[in-house]
């Protein structure tokens, strides 16, 4: 996918003053004024998180059978509904905060000497947590969309991953220097060739990127299922369908055991950084990355140039597997080490589009929208049942709804089209 925008048209000279002279230039407030009230790709993206959380509020309101009632006599007392509506959007909304950033009770109890550091650092370890996977999972996306194309099945390529990672987790006796190692690489590996079907099938048959993955992501969470029935798979010592654990020497170490063992976040978070910035200098830097951003914005022009599509295709999807796959290692390796589920992989492969799609597949926007949606699911959780857990999904599902539409960001707020044009992220068509 890659960023459509029309030509700017050459930059005019500045006017001439009544005196002859040029006209002064704009001040710095007038500056920034135009570019608030412009439907640029920044504004847009803030805009859009602003309406999500009014229409989150508006659906809290609703939602709430005390606050609902209090508009049965609004005209006779409006500041009940007022006064309701306020206090339930405000505490909801800070219970979210408090589950994914900074608890205040926690605050108070650590200032008073009654709690720990670690305790204060569990609502941002959760956040990093669940934020982890999505990182790798909207690298996946974004970078097929700098290729136009639309990877949708960064699902099935995690738990390809996932179970690469697993296997040689634990049947292989190595040192940790050795065995960690090698069972990130087999994730990345077995998802990098799950991730290739889809763009052989393309490169080869025409098949459409779309259909291909999204079949594929059946077969994977098929063949998990089938997987884990196994007796190499299956644990010895549960019944359930659940797997074997990840020897110590291929665990994921984590990054803030030392200051309470509750602390989740592990090392994944750092190798999901590091590919972020590794896929930023790809597509920035390197031969490779420049031809998937011609084809991405071009694919017949490219082709005049003496590009090769199909193989870029097939190395585009590879690579895109390959970061998906690094997700499923984080989940084996880490969090889901003592034995990986039906249900482990979650939908962190289906939210990954979403992050992308916010991240406007840069890898830097990437990683903030993955910290973004990591927040929402660990204050909603955490939140329960004073928030509906819901309210994540609405939430992501609706800033979703308007990054993809920045035109109706704009026809809502009546903002002004920027020069170039409203910027838009589009796929290949059929």
């Amino acid at each position: 996918m890659s960023d459509s925008t029309t030509t700017e048209a050459p930059a005019q000279p500045p006017a001439p003053d009544a005196d002859g002279g040029e006209a002064p230039k704009p001040s710095f407030v007038r500056t920034f004024g135009r570019y608030l009230t412009e439907a640029n790709s920044v504004m847009v993206t803030i805009y859009s998180l602003v309406l999500a959380f009014l229409i989150g509020a508006i659906l809290l309101i609703v939602s709430d059978e005390y606050t609902r009632s209090t508009f049965t006599y609004f005209f006779a007392r409006p500041q009940d509904a007022w006064y309701a509506s306020r206090d339930l959007i405000a505490e909801s909304y800070t219970a979210l905060f408090e589950g994914a950033i900074l608890n205040f009770n926690t605050l108070e109890s650590y200032q008073a000497g009654q709690a720990d550091f670690g305790n204060l650092l569990r609502p941002l370890s959760e956040t990093l947590t669940y934020a982890t996977p999505l990182i790798f999972t909207g690298l996946a996306v974004g970078l097929a969309f700098r290729a136009g194309l639309f990877n949708i099945g960064a699902q099935g390529q995690l738990i390809f991953g996932m179970m690469g990672a697993l296997i040689v987790g634990f049947s292989l006796d190595l040192p940790i220097w050795l065995h960690l190692p090698l069972a990130v690489i087999a994730g990345a590996v077995a998802g990098g060739l799950f991730g290739a079907v889809p763009g052989v099938l393309k490169a080869s048959t025409g098949a459409h990127e779309v259909i291909s993955s999204i079949m594929l992501n059946n077969i994977a969470a098929l063949f998990l299922v089938w997987a884990l029935g196994t007796t190499f798979l299956h644990s010895e010592t549960k019944s359930d369908l659940v797997s074997k654990s990840v020897d110590e020497s291929a665990v994921l170490p984590t990054l803030l055991s030392s200051l309470n063992p509750s602390l989740r976040v592990n090392l994944a978070l750092v190798i999901g950084i590091a590919a972020a910035v590794f896929t930023w200098w790809l597509l920035s830097k390197s031969t490779f990355g420049f031809r998937i951003r011609a084809v991405g914005f071009n694919e017949h022009a490219a082709q005049t140039a003496g590009m090769r599509i199909g193989s870029t295709y097939t190395t585009t999807m590879a690579a895109a597997g390959a970061l998906a796959g690094l997700g499923g290692a984080a989940l084996a390796l880490g969090v889901s080490s003592g034995g990986i589920t039906t249900n482990t992989a979650l939908d962190y492969g289906f939210s990954g589009i979403t992050v992308a799609l916010l991240g406007r597949a840069n890898p830097g926007g990437i990683v903030a929208s993955a910290l973004l949606f990591g927040a929402l699911k660990a204050g909603a959780l955490s939140a329960q049942p004073d928030v509906p857990v819901d309210i994540s999904t609405l939430l992501q599902a609706t800033i979703v709804l308007f990054i993809a539409a920045p035109a109706l960001v704009k026809a809502i707020l009546h903002l002004r089209t920027p020069r170039g044009g409203l910027v838009t992220l589009e796929a290949k068509g059929w």
